[in-house]
């Protein structure tokens, strides 16, 4: 297992549409299992294949905040968005594609999403509140949506000047650390 580097705004692969997951072998798994390294070492709560530089329908998870549902963390595989709830909310949201970055971002409460794990299997979830979140936000990254795209406009161009503006290498930025990180 390695770190992978995570790629920043500017990369034109987080603009992409990931492929869908075909093959379900040892590649995946190591991939799956590098990402949520990764995810972890860069204080995150998502990480999308996108955002490592691989076409495919893949993230990782992990909602801190609710380590009694399961499940809590993990690797989710050809997700499909099969209902979402009418009720929403805005919260700041990061990324670790936006360094150090936060805004608010309006989402729904609940998901109800199809989709597979590492190994094939098939499975539908429902996640809430901080997970339905994250789910949105990795889902987003796997269609080519940045989470800048649900921004406001004068946030937006803030956040995109802000980031021509620095060095783009996230590892020599302190307070790395973000509320969503994926």
């Amino acid at each position: 297992m390695g770190l992978l580097e995570v790629r920043v705004f500017g990369d034109p692969v987080l603009r992409q549409a990931a492929l869908e997951v075909r093959d379900f072998d040892d590649t995946l798994v190591r991939l799956a299992e590098d990402m949520a390294l990764t995810m972890h070492a860069h204080e995150g709560a998502g990480l999308a294949a996108n955002q490592v530089g691989v076409l495919r329908r893949l993230f990782t998870y992990d909602d801190p905040g609710d380590e009694l549902r399961e499940p809590s963390a993990g690797a989710v595989v050809n997700p499909v968005l099969l209902g979402a709830s009418e009720e929403s909310e805005a919260a700041d949201e990061g990324c670790l594609s936006f360094p150090g970055l936060f805004y608010p971002v309006e989402r729904q409460l609940e998901v109800i999403v199809r989709h597979q794990d590492v190994h094939g299997e098939e499975h539908e979830t429902v996640m809430r509140d901080f997970g339905a979140r994250i789910w949105l936000h990795e889902m987003d990254h796997l269609n080519g949506v940045l989470f800048i795209d649900h921004l406001a406009r004068h946030d937006r161009r803030e956040a995109m000047r802000l980031m021509r503006e620095r060095d783009l290498d996230p590892r020599e930025m302190p307070g790395v650390a973000s509320a969503l990180g994926g």
